[in-house]
């Protein structure tokens, strides 16, 4: 499960298929009706507790308000078992924090991305914010046996290690937050361990500590995971609920992760702004003496505002290269590991990134030519599709490309990308979901997430038109 330090090892269990006939606690496939059973750790902060202190307590709570029904919570530890003894058995409803792709539920979209994060005293003589920084050069560093930090610290050649127990009961031992402890207690120099547990721990201890938010690295396993919410996988009306929630509470979710000093990281993988902001404070004593240097310190560069760009109900009329929704009604948000698997499983990628235009100023007669356009392997290019009110010409490309490429199956999954905060790609997604296409998966990172995963592009040519 994503959200312990347990990174690399995703739940392990089968999940039941059909909801019981006849069961009056439900309306339309899964959709709660009575009360709110949410699978839960009962000592697993920042995450959750049965005392219910956690973020992810506060967010099932505005599920259950929404849905005017009490909530309700389902306590294991999170370990092996966990979703076979609680999701499986029908006790509960809703798993509150996964990873996307996580293949044994049904995920929601996203509704916030982290990452690792390096942690260190302030007064340490580290000053590292990347894992290549010579400081780090002979460090003792904590880390949970088996997550993803473990592997790319090698690389960097950072081998004073100062492993975690990945498997353990929460009950009697939370091993991330005692990585973060003894960084402050100075018996280790550094740790690396998951961003919430990361940022909610470091705010708590009596020394400052310096949380820096980790970028992925080419060619390593991701630092950077986008969470979702777990349920069976025969419940679509349930599903498409919460994805409409996600997107309408966006905001009120964002000042929740805030709250726990959650680092949260844009599509393209760089770190929000409010993220930096938070990650000040949980790296400092007493936040009115925050200087722009500890902001510089502790987090790299900010990108765009936290505040969700809210889905608007048409389509994107200008201004198509700006900040988009993290959502898209009827279509799935997913990232590159997704895109890459559903690529291998014959979805079709559908790349809409406009043609590029003509360079002003050209002699007359002179002959241009566009330079290569490069996508992901396997794509298909239908350039200017994407816009608000296409012509008549677009909208029949459009519309006579897909129906080609998917030989007319309105169920086979289609992957609509362009660049970040790119429109053109959220209004294709949305005028696909229109024409009936019921598979359709959005994928905001586009080419720059997909190099920002280590992974290649090819040169492409625009799909040929097909006859109407």
């Amino acid at each position: 499960m994503i959200r312990r330090p347990v990174l690399s090892l995703m739940l392990a269990a089968v999940l039941c298929a059909a909801a019981p006939a006849g069961n009056s606690a439900f309306a339309a496939e899964g959709i709660p009706t009575e009360v709110l059973r949410v699978c839960a750790d009962g000592n697993l902060l920042p995450f959750s507790n049965d005392r219910q202190e956690g973020f992810e307590n506060r967010i099932a709570k505005l599920i259950a308000d929404e849905l005017n029904v009490p909530l309700a919570f389902t306590w294991w530890p999170q370990t092996i078992g966990f979703v076979r003894n609680t999701l499986r058995t029908r006790q509960c409803d809703l798993v509150m924090g996964t990873a996307v792709g996580e293949e044994l539920m049904q995920n929601t979209n996203p509704y916030y991305r982290s990452t690792y994060a390096l942690i260190y005293r302030k007064d340490s003589g580290i000053t590292a914010r990347t894992l290549t920084d010579p400081s780090l050069q002979g460090a003792r560093i904590g880390v949970v046996a088996r997550t993803p930090p473990s592997a790319v610290m090698l690389r960097h050649g950072l081998t004073n290690l100062e492993p975690y127990q990945l498997d353990t009961d929460t009950r009697a031992h939370h091993p991330a937050q005692q990585a973060v402890e003894d960084v402050a207690a100075a018996r280790t120099d550094a740790a690396i361990v998951w961003g919430p547990i990361a940022g909610f721990f470091a705010a708590r201890q009596s020394v400052p500590l310096a949380v820096v938010p980790l970028k992925d690295e080419p060619g390593a396993s991701p630092f950077q995971y986008m969470i979702s919410m777990g349920i069976r996988p025969d419940e679509p009306d349930w599903r498409h609920w919460l994805n409409d929630f996600i997107v309408r509470r966006q905001g009120d979710i964002d000042r929740i992760l805030a709250d726990y000093h959650v680092p949260l990281a844009n599509a393209d993988g760089s770190i929000r702004a409010a993220s930096a902001k938070a990650t000040v404070e949980a790296a400092t004593v007493e936040a009115a003496t925050v200087e722009a240097a500890t902001v510089e310190a502790a987090t790299v560069e900010a990108a765009t505002p936290g505040a969700a760009v809210p889905e608007p109900d048409g389509y994107r009329m200008a201004d198509y290269r700006a900040p988009t929704p993290p959502a898209l009604r009827g279509a799935e948000t997913v990232g590159p590991e997704e895109v890459e698997r559903l690529a291998k499983a014959g979805a079709v990628l559908v790349d809409v990134l406009p043609m590029p235009p003509k360079p002003e100023g050209l002699a007359p007669g002179s002959r241009w030519v566009p330079p290569p356009h490069r996508s992901l392997p396997g794509a298909h290019w239908l350039p200017n599709v994407g816009y608000g009110t296409p012509s008549a010409d677009q909208d029949a490309y459009f519309r006579t490309s897909l129906e080609a490429l998917t030989a007319g199956d309105r169920k086979r999954p289609l992957v609509v990308f362009c660049q970040p905060d790119c429109w053109m790609s959220w209004n294709a997604a949305k005028r696909a979901v229109a024409l009936g296409y019921q598979a359709v998966k959005w994928y905001p990172a586009g080419t720059d997430g997909w190099t920002a995963a280590g992974r290649e592009l090819v040169t492409v040519e625009p799909e040929p038109k097909v006859a109407n």
